[in-house]
């Protein structure tokens, strides 16, 4: 899984051992991990000269392959969003689309696109998805000719953003901000019959917009990358007047083209979603009520949601911008290190259902193991951690808290997969995650120190580490299901 212009010295597998991955804390193998590769990788980026490009196009959906997994008009375009990356001899790319998730055949398709036209190799090459709730789900190929078109669609769209992206490739800085924004709530509540969601108002919600701004070296923004905890949900399931359920690319969509308005359309904006795994929108078109008798039951605002969208867009939008604007890049073109690592881990694997209703308690039973990837993509000075399925706050609360980085930021849904697959994961890495972190984890950070004996501030590291799921076992509830991404008590 290293690609091949990488040493065997910057595996994971070299300063973090894979059984350590998983007994230690989570930061402690962002740390370990940062600390063992980061002399080689500056000594290797120290001369190299930073270069980004970013390119945008829409996927189209065209009225023959409509209607498509229940949807039957498009409100506002989805895209495929790519930033290609630079220093020295090394390309990597990252591509962002407006879905809820991907299937790993579209994702080798787009990476085969990328491949071809930017030079990027494509193990270097990293998938995600916003998240958005109103977008049809990519199936297999073979399940049906609208399934093929709609591969084809975001193929195209694919080429058409990264050959703007290589067009656009230019020397480069870099630089990050932390906002703050109101616009996500837990969703976790507790109803007569179990846990189940809403409006959880006392539960954790991570409220911070983390921003990266790469910039040219006449201060012009090339790209800007919004960091933040929730699910693209607004419009989730809401049934128009007409009958119509839209495609939308709904509250990731409506505050990356808030950015984008603002530069004119000269940058391109990314939405890097978060620990969404507990957050929705704080509101939502067809919600959740719970009376004073923890009742629960749905109402739906239909066309009237639309507001409660570009409302809620716009307010993160605009901190997200507030926050750009505040950020001074730095590196000049050189110094800022591009970097992608890979590993793999083996945990357990497990069967599950899927709960339609509140519930008190949730079995999971171990199946089997399985190799996840990890995957860490090192630029200049900032840290973003973060895994294939949806973590929950508290998860990625600690890994912030544990953190040595000056700017740390947790991401979800990297490389997603098929919902099925991604929900099976889901449940196993949260349950392991959770028994990492849930822990104080300080003495088990290395500390960095300089020749003098003083303390020195870490290397600062852009880190993605996409997994698959993780070890899991048979559990019964302590508080909350599981499926929501809270902690888990193992059964004796």
């Amino acid at each position: 899984m290293v690609p091949k212009n990488e040493n065997e010295s910057t595996r994971l597998g070299s300063p973090l051992h894979r059984r350590s991955f998983l007994n230690g804390s989570i930061a402690a193998a962002v740390t370990a991990t940062s600390l063992g590769g980061a002399t080689a990788a500056q000594a290797a980026g120290a001369g190299a000269v930073l270069k980004a490009g970013a390119g945008r196009a829409v996927i189209d959906f065209p009225s023959s392959l409509l209607p498509l997994d229940g949807f039957t008009t498009v409100h506002d375009d989805l895209y495929v969003r790519i930033l290609l990356l630079e220093n020295g001899s090394r390309r990597v790319a990252l591509a962002v689309l407006d879905l809820t998730s991907i299937s790993a055949e579209a994702i080798a398709a787009m990476r085969t696109t990328i491949a071809k036209a930017s030079g990027v190799a494509t193990a270097d090459i990293v998938v995600t998805v916003t998240h958005t709730f109103s977008a049809p789900h990519v199936q297999a190929t073979s399940s049906s000719t609208a399934a093929a078109q709609y591969v084809q669609q975001i193929t195209k769209a694919t080429a058409t953003a990264i050959a703007a992206a290589v067009k656009g490739l230019r020397f480069a800085r870099v630089g990050f901000g932390t906002g703050t924004c109101d616009v996500n709530v837990n969703r976790d509540v507790l109803t007569a019959d179990g846990w189940w969601l809403g409006t959880g108002e006392a539960g954790s919600s991570d409220k911070s917009v983390g921003v990266t701004r790469l910039d040219d070296l006449d201060g012009n923004p090339i790209a800007v990358l919004i960091n933040y905890s929730v699910q693209s949900s607004v419009m989730m399931e809401s049934v128009m007047t007409s009958g119509d359920l839209p495609i939308t690319a709904d509250l990731a969509g409506a505050a990356v083209r808030h950015v984008e308005k603002q530069y004119d359309g000269d940058a391109v904006g990314f939405f890097l979603v978060g620990s969404c795994g507990d957050q929705s929108p704080a509101f939502r078109s067809k919600r959740y009520t719970i009376d004073k008798d923890k009742k629960w039951s749905q109402v739906d605002a239909q066309d009237a949601g639309w507001l409660l969208l570009t409302v809620q867009g716009e307010r993160l939008g605009t901190e997200a911008v507030r926050v750009s604007e505040t950020i001074k890049t730095s590196g000049g073109g050189s110094g800022s290190t591009v970097r992608l690592l890979t590993d793999t881990v083996t945990v357990d694997t497990m069967a599950m259902g899927h709960t339609t209703g509140p519930a008190k308690t949730y079995d999971f039973t171990p199946t089997g193991t399985a190799d996840v990837p990890i995957w860490i993509l090192q630029l200049g000075n900032g840290a973003f951690v973060g895994v294939e399925p949806e973590l929950s706050t508290d998860i990625a609360l600690a890994i912030k808290k544990h953190s040595p980085f000056p700017h740390t930021a947790v991401l979800t849904l990297s490389e997603a997969k098929e919902a099925a697959a991604r929900d099976a994961a889901d449940v196993a890495l949260r349950d392991a995650l959770w028994r990492c972190v849930g822990r104080d984890t300080r003495s088990d950070v290395p500390n960095s120190a300089s020749s003098t004996g003083q303390p020195t501030p870490p290397p600062s590291l852009l880190i993605f580490i996409i997994s698959g799921g993780n070890r899991g076992r048979r559990i019964s509830r302590s508080r909350r299901p599981c499926w929501m991404g809270v902690s888990c008590t193992p059964a004796a």
